[in-house]
Parts: structure tokens; C-alpha cells; sequence
């Protein structure tokens, strides 16, 4: 473990810094929204923004790497969306900001895909599990510590958006300083989604409807919050809560996973996530009525806690699932695939979101969240009647995973195929092992022994002819 932060602690760091950022800037738009009097349609499209980005740049984020290289790129994209979220307190309407939220998902992929080769490179086939799960406790801990920031200043001031940009500056700077060098970078297609389908007609539907549910979740609440009249700090409780609350359950849900058939535990999770979100808009009653006259809210944070607990899990075991049908030298590519899958659901879920909430009203949210996650349930029913249990597939178990994974990071499962062990040039060996010397007192220069070893090399043939 010491070793793993030893050797990239900038890189943690630094991806640190960016997600309190994504943290704080994904609910103070919401918020800001509300406060703007956008109409919840706008306000979709808005937030949707994002996820066409994200798609976009998962697509087209390698050409750029394999160009200028991965400190550049990430430097290169870390500044866009520090810009952008700057041009958010300048042009105030939605479809500037949708426009500006797609740089940020362009960035913000470009930046999880630089991040996870850079991982990969730095991993060897023994701790691969442990830089997923530090890397995995670094996204979700910090992006719920950055909703804490919306009590920084008031929504409608502009110092929230410089703070935000200041983040994803100062995340510039350990990257940028770091001696080691970057790593090398692979290409990775994915599963087209007509084999994918053939390959796991579950998986890929449900990875194509999880995306609408998770993009909506992630971008929504806070408006859903705000409109419900929540204060800024119970606005950032109930999204902390629903960060924290679904990392953590990734272990123990996953574990059954592994136990049981995987298609159950989807579907119980499916309906009980559906069940919980109901639970929601009952235990949310009064809520938005003036202090004084408005329900508790304990009940709903409850629901909420419950909700993210079996909802965020899911696409890890979505993940594992699709892997029982297939070798394991293609994990990586069936992975990337559900991304796809993924990815364009979720372009369509905050916009879709935003539609049942002008219909139904505000808790529209929690029926949109319901009913997709009922879909994924029935879906699931009927496949698991129409195709046998599968054979126990020895490769594949349950890995937890971020929903914002990338192809790239895909890797990073222990249980894909092992990679080759980092390499170092000869420059960094050195490096290091001159420092090693330098801190043991041992007067060596590592130079004059090579010139010697050279020497002694090209003088030895000499020596045996004269003899």
C-alpha cells in the first residue's frame, strides 16, 4: 500500500483536487438553476450537456493522447474545464451552459481516461485491486466532501465558480511536477453493441438504462433538493449521502453477487432501489413548506441512504455479469462496450428526467428513477426464463467500479488479463538508486563505474589475443 502512494501520490492527489471540484460544481449548477428560474426541460438539457461531452471525448481522447502526450492532455483538458466552469458566471442561460457543460464532459473523460493509463502503468498484476480501490475511495470521498462546498458562498455569487476553478488548477500541479515518467498508452475498442447484445442481451440493456438512471441521479438532486426548498447545507447532506453511502455498498452487494446468481441479485437490487425511491416521495410529504411547517426530513434521508445503497453497485455487477459469458482475454473489450452502452443512456437522462418532473412535478425524479430501475427488474425476469443459468465462469468475479470508468481503466480489474509489470528507463533507475546511496552514506558515482564496465568490456578482447 505504501509503495502504491509512494508512486502516485501526485496522481492521487491531483485527481483529488478534480473531483472536489465535480463534486461542488454538479450541485451548484443545480442549485443555481433553480435559483435562475430555468424551467426544469432547460435545466435537463442543461445538466445533459455533460454526458454528451463525456461520450464525445471517451471517442476521440486516445487520438489526442497518442499526439502530445499524456502530461500535455491532461494539462490541456484540466485548463478547459477550469475555464469553463469560469464562463458559467459570465453567461447565464441554459444553452450557453449546455454548451459549456459538454467541455466539461469532453474534459472531465479525457481527464479519468489520463488518469486510469497512467494507474495501469504504474500497476503490477499483484496490487491492481488495491490502486482500483484507492483510486475508487478517492473519487467517491471527494466528490461528496466537494458538495460540502456549496456552504462556501451563496449560489448566485460568482466566488463559488472561481473556487471551483481553483481546484481544478491547483490539481495542475503535482501532476505537472512529477519526475516519473508518463506511461505508455494502448488503444481500446470496444465491443460493437449489436455483439454485445449477442453476447449478454442483460447486460447491455441494463448498462443502457442504468446510464439514463445514474445520469438523472447525479444531476438532478440538487434541483430536485432545491425546488423542494432545502438549505444549501441539506442540499449538500443528501448528495454526501448518496456518494458515501453507495461506495460503500459496492463490497458487501457485490459479495452476494459473487454467491448467488448474479441475475438475482440485479433484479432484487433493481426492485429494491424502485421500492426505496417510491419511499422517497412518501417520506417527502411537507418538506418544501416555510421552516416551522415543513416535515422532517430524517425519513427521506433514510430513503435516499437505502436508494444509493442498492442503486450505485450496480453497474460493477452489470460488469461481472456480462463477464460470466465470455473468456476472460476479452473482459477489457466487453467492458469498454458497456461503456458505450452506458454512455448513451445517459446523454438522454437528465433531459428525459426533467420531462417527467414538468409532468408529474417535482417528484417526477423519483418516478423516473423508479421506473427505470423497474425496467432493468422485468427485463431481468424475463431473460432469466429465457435463458438458463449460466455455468460458472472461474475468471469472472465481482470488482467494484466507478460508474465513470473508462475502457482504459477497465484494466485495472484484477481479474482481466495481467498486464506487463511497470517498466523504468534507464534514467529513473538511476535516479533512484543514486538516492538509495545518497541516504545509506555510500560515496558512489554511478557514471565512472559504467565508464569502467564499458572499458573493461572492449579491452577484454585485446587481452585474449595477445595471450
Amino acid at each position: 500500500m505504501n509503495k502504491i502512494l509512494k508512486n502516485s501520490w501526485a496522481l492521487f492527489l491531483g485527481m483529488s483536487c478534480i473531483m472536489l471540484a465535480y463534486g461542488f460544481q454538479g450541485s451548484l449548477l443545480g442549485v443555481r438553476a433553480v435559483q435562475e428560474k430555468f424551467s426544469l426541460a432547460a435545466t435537463g438539457f442543461m445538466m445533459s450537456g455533460y454526458f454528451v461531452g463525456y461520450f464525445l471525448g471517451a471517442k476521440f481522447i486516445t487520438n489526442i493522447i497518442g499526439r502530445v502526450g499524456h502530461i500535455r492532455a491532461f494539462a490541456a483538458f484540466a485548463s478547459a474545464a477550469s475555464v469553463a466552469i469560469l464562463a458559467h458566471s459570465l453567461f447565464v442561460n441554459p444553452f450557453t451552459w449546455f454548451l459549456l457543460r459538454v467541455i466539461t464532459g469532453i474534459s472531465m473523460a479525457s481527464i479519468y481516461t489520463i488518469a486510469e493509463s497512467w494507474l495501469n502503468d504504474r500497476s503490477s498484476n499483484k496490487n491492481r485491486g488495491s490502486v482500483l480501490s484507492i483510486y475508487m475511495v478517492i473519487l467517491y470521498g471527494s466528490m461528496g466532501l466537494g458538495m460540502f462546498f456549496l456552504n462556501f458562498s451563496a449560489p448566485e455569487n460568482f466566488e463559488p465558480f472561481i473556487l471551483i476553478s481553483l481546484l481544478m488548477s491547483v490539481a495542475l500541479i503535482p501532476i505537472l511536477m512529477t519526475k516519473r515518467k508518463a506511461p505508455t498508452f494502448k488503444k481500446i475498442q470496444g465491443m460493437s453493441l449489436k455483439e454485445l447484445y449477442q453476447t449478454s442481451p442483460l447486460g447491455m440493456v441494463s448498462a443502457l438504462t442504468y446510464g439514463a438512471v445514474q445520469s438523472a441521479l447525479f444531476s438532478l438532486l440538487a434541483v430536485y433538493a432545491a425546488s423542494m426548498n432545502f438549505t444549501i447545507l441539506e442540499i449538500s447532506i443528501v448528495t454526501f449521502l448518496l456518494a458515501v453511502s453507495g461506495a460503500i455498498s459496492q463490497w458487501p452487494i457485490g459479495k452476494l453477487s459473487d454467491i448467488f446468481d448474479r441475475r438475482r441479485v440485479i433484479i432484487y437490487s433493481t426492485f429494491g432501489a424502485a421500492f426505496f425511491a417510491i419511499c422517497a416521495i412518501f417520506a417527502s410529504r411537507q418538506m418544501y413548506l416555510p421552516e416551522g411547517l415543513a416535515t422532517p426530513k430524517t425519513w427521506f434521508y433514510v430513503c435516499v441512504v437505502l436508494f444509493s445503497f442498492l442503486s450505485l453497485p450496480m453497474f460493477a455487477i452489470i460488469l461481472a455479469y456480462t463477464n460470466d459469458y465470455i473468456p476472460k482475454e476479452k473482459f477489457v473489450v466487453a467492458g469498454a462496450g458497456l461503456q458505450i452502452a452506458f454512455g448513451l443512456g445517459a446523454m438522454s437522462g437528465p433531459f428525459m428526467c426533467s420531462i417527467f418532473m414538468n409532468i408529474v412535478g417535482v417528484n417526477g425524479f423519483w418516478i423516473f428513477l423508479a421506473f427505470f430501475h423497474s425496467i432493468i427488474g422485468i427485463f431481468g425476469v424475463y431473460r432469466m426464463k429465457v435463458r438458463a443459468e449460466v455455468q460458472e465462469n472461474p475468471d469472472s468475479q465481482f470488482t467494484p467500479m466507478p460508474e465513470s470508468i473508462t475502457p482504459v481503466g477497465m484494466e485495472l480489474n484484477p481479474q482481466t488479463e495481467p498486464i506487463a509489470n511497470p517498466t523504468r528507463s534507464y534514467d529513473e533507475f538511476k535516479s533512484s538508486l543514486e538516492e538509495k546511496l545518497e541516504e545509506m552514506n555510500v560515496p558512489v558515482d554511478l557514471d565512472q563505474i559504467a565508464s569502467a564496465e564499458k572499458n573493461t568490456e572492449t579491452d577484454q578482447p585485446a587481452e585474449e589475443n595477445k595471450s
